[in-house]
């Protein structure tokens, strides 16, 4: 089950909200509140897991918003609250492609690039709770603006949504390519895929795009690598749907550049399995 998310009610209502759709569940499913264990919730933005608060979200209208207070006038069922990135890494640790590893880093490449990092089988969450934002290390000073407010990070240069932008910009300058084919010369018709499609069918633009995006994408997993080490880093997001014909660039830009190459363990390089049931597993399993 789902439901709309009202960006014109206030925090609280929202949580109101949320709580009217587990109750349903229970109700649908035939429960009693008894037979549940606990509620997890998978957040954007920064949160007090301990206090069951989310302190900010930048697309929605949550500030300091007391959550697990909100559904206690409802329910006796323990809340558990965690920012949705580490929940769909914690997801992929339990059930997907990170289950036979103790530590993973999970990127998601959508809108922006998500993740999560498991460190010794646990959700790594920082002193403060907002570890985890890997997609604002900076990749470029000064470079591309982000929509967080600062310049060059790492989503404006490995998200969905820089590949696109560069796809945009390669269409303006070059009406006649691929890409204009691809798109109908419609630049509001060019998603993720259309450079990589340009790229199979030999186009030059789109390999020189792609060939970009995969460079920009594995230096930053490199910096990742080079901190952590972890057993293994796990792709998700739209791009990710590319498979082995983003995989296998990917992993030889990897292994030419990480720093101790001649190492006899390497960090693998891989596809998550549970797409957005991921961020669902790991809510679920917040309590654990």
């Amino acid at each position: 089950d789902s439901t709309p998310t009202n960006k014109n009610a206030k925090d609280t209502e929202i949580v109101y909200d949320l709580w009217k759709l587990v109750s349903k569940i229970i109700n649908d499913n035939n429960l009693q509140e008894s037979d549940i264990k606990s509620i997890g919730i998978g957040c954007p933005g920064s949160f007090d897991a301990e206090k069951g608060v989310i302190i900010l979200t930048v697309n929605l209208p949550f500030r300091q918003t007391p959550v697990r207070e909100v559904f206690a006038k409802y329910t006796s069922i323990p809340v558990y609250l965690n920012n949705d990135g580490n929940c769909a890494a914690l997801g992929e640790f339990i059930a997907g492609g990170a289950k036979n590893y103790k530590n993973s880093l999970t990127f998601t490449l959508g809108t922006g690039v998500g993740g999560g990092m498991i460190i010794d089988g646990k959700i790594y969450n920082g002193f403060n709770f907002a570890a985890g934002e890997l997609g604002h290390k900076v990749s470029r000073v000064d470079g591309e603006p982000c929509t967080c407010g600062r310049l060059g990070c790492f989503e404006s240069y490995a998200s969905a949504s820089a590949l696109i932008r560069e796809t945009v910009k390669s269409l303006k300058d070059n009406k006649s390519s691929v890409i204009a084919e691809l798109c109908d010369g419609d630049p509001a018709k060019i998603n993720a895929k259309t450079a990589f499609d340009a790229k199979r069918m030999g186009d030059p633009e789109g390999t020189r795009i792609v060939d970009e995006y995969i460079k920009n994408l594995g230096e930053g997993l490199i910096n990742y690598i080079n901190i952590f080490q972890p057993e293994v880093i796990l792709i998700g997001g739209g791009v990710s749907k590319e498979g082995d014909y983003l995989l296998e660039p990917l992993r030889n830009y990897i292994n030419k550049f990480v720093y101790g190459s001649g190492l006899l363990e390497h960090t693998k390089i891989e596809i998550a399995q549970l797409g957005n049931d991921a961020g669902i597993i790991g809510a679920a399993m917040l309590d654990s």
